[in-house]
């Protein structure tokens, strides 16, 4: 990578697998959490999730660059620790629990990986660009306040009870 250009697009095509490899998991992690606003917030983050994917393919076609060929290490391996985690947690809060902040990872990683697209669109030039990204940026620290809430609510003090 030379340019700042290059570190751009390297930087959409990892927020794309990151979104991609979000949008398999969900699935998995809304069946697999006990709490039902929890259920909620994830099938609706994975409703979400796809309409962010598609403005990042968007994005690429219009800055000309093929989303594929990037993995995203990070989401790879948080996913991994959540599908862990479902065999290992004792009981149903400490799972939903984790859950939580296994997914509150993933949406802080796009929250670095969106912030640090913005700031590269803005200095290339591209305001129609930074503002998708804005408006995705946006979503995300709202998914991420929503897991926050619902944690703070009762889903903390649920699984401390467990404990003793």
């Amino acid at each position: 990578m030379k340019t700042l250009d290059d570190l751009f697009k390297h930087q959409i095509k990892d927020l794309f697998s990151a979104e991609t490899q979000l949008i398999s998991a969900l699935p998995f992690i809304a069946d697999n959490v006990n709490n039902k606003k929890l259920t909620k917030v994830f099938e609706d983050q994975l409703i979400e999730s796809k309409k962010q994917k598609s403005r990042l393919e968007t994005i690429c076609r219009e800055i000309n660059v093929s989303p594929s060929g990037k993995n995203s290490y990070a989401v790879k391996e948080i996913i991994k620790d959540i599908k862990k985690l479902t065999k290992k947690a004792a009981n149903h809060e400490v799972l939903d629990v984790g859950i939580i902040a296994k997914v509150q990872r993933i949406e802080h990683y796009e929250i670095a990986g969106y912030g640090t697209a913005i700031r590269f669109a803005k200095e290339l030039g591209h305001t129609e660009i930074a503002d998708k990204l804005q408006e995705t940026l946006r979503e995300v620290y709202d998914v991420d306040n929503i897991l926050n809430e619902i944690a703070e609510d009762r889903i903390n003090r649920k699984a401390i009870e467990n404990l003793t």
